[in-house]
């Protein structure tokens, strides 16, 4: 633990020395260490709206407060989220590899596109999900063994989100992994000792995910229309005749929005408990604080980071001059934190008053399609763990995900204590 503060007060340190004018706070290393949260604290304080000169992914502003962000998100006439003036992240895609999806669409075309695949987490659909979630939950966690040290990320938080989309596209079970490979792959940065190293073996591995879902999408076409993902976009009246690289765009979508952030958060939510060992005593007590603790898991670790768009239009925000053209990131995961809309927000609390309070899911057009889902697969782990074990020991340092846009764990070594 002492060398945990050490690293806090080093991270401090240079947050609190580095000129405003330096500040780079999408550098993926601060959030692969986990040193991000004084850079963001100090720009809530000091420069709430910021302009980043220079990075890697070039000039952008960040909008760090919670209020300033939902100004930003809820204006899509004048903050865009298209593909084609660089899309939803702070790492542009190139100029020939801008695949449109709904998420980096504005009205019209988006609204057509998510209506499509909406009805798939409707309440009634919701219903009818939950005792195949719980199942499957159930035999994850019954498979993993007790007393011994294991990968908590691969072998639930993985296993469930993936078993579930494959549900939710009726994805060949047995080929399931492979929606978390393209899930990994499609956010990836590339670089030598990645996941991927080039952005050549980048899109070769997405062009065989084309190539996958083209035979389930030929296959659907062709038979009467269901209630999976792929038939309604191969039925639905906007999504019927999109290009495949449009196709492409919107399984990549629908594959990281289902995957990475329940998954993240079935991981960071179990870290939470560990590190805040009052809560998982409030928590074996008193399970019907589940419902509670789940919107506050999904804060706490707000498992996409951030959101950008592209001005349209020269515009003022808290008394910066934004310019048309200018990248414009939304960090989530400091709207989350902001000390001045929501109460203690560093700490972690099962029973807060309004855990519904946040950022994670986005506001606006393009608020999360699958909140729910989530939820709902989040509250379930959670019944089901309480059900069969006493306490999962977190037993050493998590390993993080080099991103500054998905925020989340490629490892958490644990044990189970009964």
């Amino acid at each position: 633990m002492a060398d945990g503060n050490a690293l806090k007060d080093e991270a401090r340190a240079r947050a609190y020395s580095t000129p405003l004018e330096d500040f780079h706070p999408g550098d993926p290393e601060l959030f692969r260490n986990d040193a991000h949260w004084p850079w963001f604290e100090r720009l809530r304080k000091e420069a709430p709206v910021h302009w980043c000169r220079d990075s890697e992914f070039g000039p952008y502003w960040s909008v760090t407060r919670y209020n300033d962000i939902m100004a930003v998100d809820t204006n899509h006439a004048v903050f865009s989220s298209d593909a084609a003036l660089g899309g939803i992240t702070i790492r542009d895609a190139r100029p020939d590899l801008r695949r449109p999806s709904f998420i980096a669409m504005d009205p019209p075309r988006h609204d057509v596109q998510r209506k499509t695949v909406s009805p798939i987490v409707a309440p009634a659909n919701l219903a009818i999900m939950e005792p195949i979630i719980r199942e499957r939950a159930g035999r994850i966690l019954d498979e993993l063994p007790v007393g011994e040290t294991f990968n908590w990320v691969d072998r639930v938080s993985i296993e469930l989100t993936t078993q579930m989309l494959a549900t939710l596209f009726d994805f060949p079970f047995e080929d399931r992994r492979k929606l978390t490979r393209w899930s990994d792959v499609a956010t990836t940065i590339p670089m030598p000792g990645a996941l991927v190293e080039t952005e050549e073996a980048r899109q070769a591995e997405l062009m065989e995910c084309l190539a996958y879902f083209t035979r389930l999408w030929n296959e659907r076409v062709n038979a009467p229309p269901k209630g999976d993902l792929v038939s309604m976009l191969a039925h639905g009246e906007a999504t019927r005749d999109m290009t495949p690289d449009e196709y492409l765009g919107n399984i990549i979508l629908l594959i990281v929005g289902g995957n990475d952030t329940t998954r993240n958060s079935i991981s960071g939510g179990l870290l939470a408990l560990n590190q805040n060992p009052a809560e998982y005593e409030k928590l074996r007590a008193n399970p019907d604080l589940i419902p509670n603790m789940v919107p506050e898991i999904i804060r706490w670790q707000t498992p996409l980071a951030h959101m950008r768009r592209t001005a349209l239009e020269d515009v003022e925000l808290a008394g910066q001059q934004i310019r048309k053209g200018d990248k414009v990131v939304m960090w989530y995961v400091s709207g989350n934190r902001d000390e001045t809309v929501i109460e203690n927000p560093d700490a972690f609390l099962i029973d807060r008053e309004r855990p519904r309070q946040h950022l994670s899911f986005g506001f606006g057009i393009h608020r999360c399609v699958g909140n729910r889902l989530a939820e709902l697969q989040l509250k379930i782990v959670w019944e089901e763990i309480l059900k069969r074990f006493r306490h999962i020991e977190v037993v050493g340092e998590p390993k993080r995900v080099r991103s500054s846009f998905v925020k989340g764990y490629e490892e958490l070594p644990v044990r189970i204590l009964n």
